[in-house]
């Protein structure tokens, strides 16, 4: 059996239970007092089969508030609170890096990627050129994933199989809540892959929320709205010549459990799990909008180069 040590966590975002649960199963007590009764919900409503990656269990467990680590160990059945994360090193054969503050990835990333371990980052990975540039050599070895669960989310397959009898795409639009840097990603990261045509530039629109349009190399168009505070949406239109679809994206197990099997296997087969150059360009198009928003202008992927 090999062990994780699992990091968390960041405001609103409790994807260490999550996966944690997904990963170790979970005490039904624990989970239930530890603060996401919507993990819980979810979670406690899957076979028993569906929890656990074979071959792995997560070890250890640090956040930066010691009260959460103790309930985060006690729901997922973690044995080992750490008072630092970098007591992880020699102690377990991987790492999750399950909070989506981005600005401290790099931080807390770099001694295990050093160390050799494999790490997975929870999105985004960076909106800083010059760190993307030292996260790339480890993306490039499978050393490092970095994504949204929105990537494997199980209410996309259908696209994701046969958007050829879509014909040809003219646009795609996503919506979501809250910021388009933390989750800007999660439309991305559902889209882009779903599609051969690659983003050329972002422009942000003049709107009370963040709303981009995305061009890509065919004429299509992406547009994402990260609507800020609003009623729960993760919604997807596909609008093609010959079929149009609405997708709305609920199951957080399915895709969580998805990506983590991907992370393990992407370990065991010693290659990327995601081609490093989609997961770059990504990070380049949430930065190009960054930009565009206080330029007010189109910003090219082009001026991004890593």
């Amino acid at each position: 059996m090999k062990a994780i040590g699992i990091i968390g966590v960041s405001e609103g975002n409790g994807h260490p239970f999550s996966f944690g649960s997904i990963i170790n199963g979970y005490s039904a007590a624990g989970l239930a007092a530890a603060g996401w009764p919507g993990i819980f919900d979810y979670v406690r409503r899957r076979h028993p089969s569906e929890i656990g990656i074979d071959g792995w269990t997560i070890t250890h467990a640090w956040t930066q508030e010691p009260e959460v680590t103790v309930r985060l160990c006690t729901a997922c059945k973690i044995p080992n609170a750490a008072d630092d994360y970098r007591e992880f090193l020699n102690k377990v054969d991987a790492v999750i890096i399950a909070r989506d503050d981005f600005e401290n990835h790099f931080q807390i990333a770099q001694p295990f990627l050093e160390a050799g371990l494999p790490v997975f980052v929870d999105k985004p990975l960076s909106l800083e050129i010059s760190q993307l540039r030292f996260f790339k050599q480890y993306l490039e070895k499978g050393q490092l994933m970095s994504c949204s669960g929105m990537r494997y989310a199980r209410e996309l397959d259908e696209p994701r199989d046969s958007l050829a009898a879509y014909g040809r795409i003219k646009l795609i639009r996503g919506t979501i809540v809250l910021s388009w840097e933390h989750y800007g990603v999660h439309m991305l990261e559902a889209i882009l892959p779903l599609l051969s045509s690659r983003p050329i530039s972002v422009r942000m629109l003049p709107a009370e929320h963040s709303s981009a349009a995305i061009r890509l190399d065919d004429g299509a168009l992406i547009q994402i709205d990260a609507l800020g505070d609003s009623a729960r949406t993760f919604h997807i239109d596909i609008f093609g010549t010959q079929r149009i679809g609405t997708f709305d994206i609920f199951d957080n197990f399915t895709m969580f459990r998805r990506m983590l099997w991907q992370f393990t296997e992407s370990i065991r087969v010693g290659l990327p799990a995601i081609p490093p150059n989609q997961t770059l360009e990504i990070m380049r198009v949430l930065i190009a909008g960054r930009i565009s928003r206080f330029e007010e202008r189109e910003v090219f992927l082009s001026e991004l180069e890593l």
